[in-house]
């Protein structure tokens, strides 16, 4: 096992795990806030298992997973506008909380979480799917296109995953405000999008193609 990729996962983990909870419960003002909870439970615990899986079978894909600084600067702006909705969302689910502005009743908080870990495990299937998948744009060396599974539905099921999750943490939160927020996501995603499928039409043989056969980019029949 690389002990140096281990530790740099578990800083990364702890850190992650930390900041969100931070977010959470600061703005809350108690750790009775069962629904942060909640989220951090279905959000962390199946990050750490797949963690562990990545270290076992595929550490050269954890390894491109936690490398995130981006290249090109259109997609840094990306980041830093997916990083500002996602602090937006998570204070103000806090204050929901607190000041009890808005309440969802309990089963729609556990339908949400419901839905969000089975977004995680189609984020799983992805990541079994295409070994290549990093957290930056980038065309790889010896990368070449998948197209069957989830990539002969759609050209980025990594993002359907994402959308999917993103959009229920507010609910999970039982914070409407914060999903409205979250909606925000969708017009920073199809910039990050634009731009991914620009760098690997330029640089990835075949991806012209792929597009050609593959109408939709990340939820079939609609977009």
């Amino acid at each position: 096992m690389n002990k140096n990729l281990l530790a740099q996962s578990l800083i990364k983990f702890l850190s992650g795990v930390i900041l969100v909870g931070a977010l959470i419960f600061l703005p809350a003002g108690s750790f009775s806030y069962w629904q942060g909870w909640l989220l951090m439970g279905i959000l962390f615990i199946p990050m750490f298992i797949a963690g562990l899986i990545l270290i076992a079978r595929n550490p050269h894909l954890l390894r491109k997973r936690l490398d995130a600084k981006e290249k090109e600067g259109e997609q840094r702006t990306v980041v830093a506008l997916s990083g500002l909705l996602f602090v937006a969302t998570f204070v103000i689910a806090g204050l929901n909380w607190r000041f009890g502005w808005f309440v969802v009743p309990d089963c729609a908080v556990w339908t949400a979480a419901v839905v969000f870990l089975g977004a995680y495990l189609l984020y799983a299937e992805v990541l079994r799917e295409n070994t290549y998948l990093s957290r930056t744009i980038e065309v790889q060396k010896g990368q070449k296109v998948i197209d069957t599974g989830l990539y002969g539905m759609v050209r980025h099921p990594m993002y359907m995953a994402t959308v999917i999750m993103f959009l229920s943490m507010p609910l999970v939160l039982g914070s409407p405000i914060s999903f409205v927020i979250m909606i925000g996501y969708f017009p920073v995603i199809a910039k990050r999008i634009r731009n991914e499928e620009m760098v690997l039409a330029a640089g990835l043989d075949g991806y012209k193609e792929y597009q050609m056969r593959v109408k939709y980019k990340v939820i079939p029949f609609i977009w």
